[in-house]
């Protein structure tokens, strides 16, 4: 490695350490028992991208988005997905003022921070399309009017991997859109028996994270992040894995550039998130699942295997 990449002041501030585990510390008391899936959300969160979630009902994906805005001092908003939502009842629209004779714009719900889209397969593609500006560029145009988003602006989608009846599955230029795809799954006997302790009783105070944590220090994490260096041995090893899933066999749809540039991100924010200032080859392949699940066409109880061997078929880069 470059020997001015592993200078001591090239690693996070201490200021920057607190907020990540002021962060981490808050999402973990939220979403019980699943540090490992706390630990993608925080590296999909600092990358600047989307999160797809693909779980059952009931498992904590609201309390998560609710629990990530507040962390950040955000706006959060959920939009239950039915298959008569418009596409204005997303991005906005603009009504008629009888006292100004003007038309005023009437923000939607993805004019917040954290905007969880709730069963996004249930509403049609032409409502899921409206979303695909506001993930790609942080804007929506209506009326040939652009307006723009918080730069924060953060998606978590979900969608339930069983009840298929009347949905609308995902188009594969949407699905690449979203860093990740993460499945939360049941917790353990003692995570729901301290679920249940913390239900009873008056809610404690929550500490305000103004304090420590806000959308500028949000900002200035992810301009960390993208400066997590990566040497060219490393990201010579992220194409060689990106051009074995254009000839695998059971990949229907091989990486794209521009989900190529999502895996080097993601891998970024997980190096960050351990506190180095550059990127690994174990950092590629520890996020190597949920970027990858998402876009190559894989069946979700097949693509854990297959990128397994994408991952052996290329030796690491000493």
């Amino acid at each position: 490695m470059n020997r001015a990449i592993m200078e001591p002041n090239s690693s996070p501030p201490m200021t920057s350490l607190a907020q990540i585990s002021y962060l981490r510390n808050h999402l973990n008391q939220a979403l019980r028992g699943k540090p490992q899936v706390i630990e993608f959300v925080m590296a999909c969160l600092l990358a600047q991208g989307h999160l797809l979630l693909e779980d059952l009902p009931g498992l904590g994906k609201t309390t998560l988005a609710k629990a990530l805005a507040q962390a950040v001092g955000g706006q959060f908003s959920r939009v239950q997905c039915t298959p008569d939502l418009l596409p204005g009842d997303i991005t906005g629209f603009s009504v008629f003022n009888q006292k100004t004779r003007e038309f005023d714009f009437l923000p939607g719900p993805v004019f917040s921070d954290v905007l969880l889209a709730d069963e996004i397969n249930r509403t049609t593609p032409r409502t899921q399309s409206a979303l695909l500006e506001a993930m790609a560029e942080r804007q929506v145009t209506i009326d040939n009017v652009q307006h723009t988003l918080s730069p924060t602006f953060f998606v978590i989608a979900t969608q339930n991997p069983v009840e298929h009846h009347g949905t609308y599955p995902l188009p594969e230029a949407q699905l690449d859109r979203f860093a990740m795809k993460l499945s939360i799954g049941y917790p353990e006997r003692n995570d729901e028996l301290s679920l249940l302790a913390a239900a009873v009783g008056d809610s404690p105070n929550k500490k305000n994270s103004s304090e420590l944590l806000n959308k500028q220090a949000l900002q200035t994490l992810q301009n960390q992040v993208i400066r997590v260096a990566v040497e060219p041995k490393v990201q010579g090893y992220l194409v060689d894995l990106a051009r074995v899933t254009r000839s695998h066999p059971k990949v229907n749809l091989g990486l794209s550039p521009r989900g190529l540039l999502i895996w080097q991100r993601v891998s970024q924010a997980w190096a960050f998130l351990k506190e180095r200032p550059f990127v690994t080859p174990d950092d590629i392949q520890q996020v190597a699942v949920p970027v990858l699940s998402v876009r190559l066409g894989l069946v979700s109880d097949q693509a854990q295997k297959v990128i397994e061997q994408i991952l052996a078929s290329i030796p690491v880069p000493v």
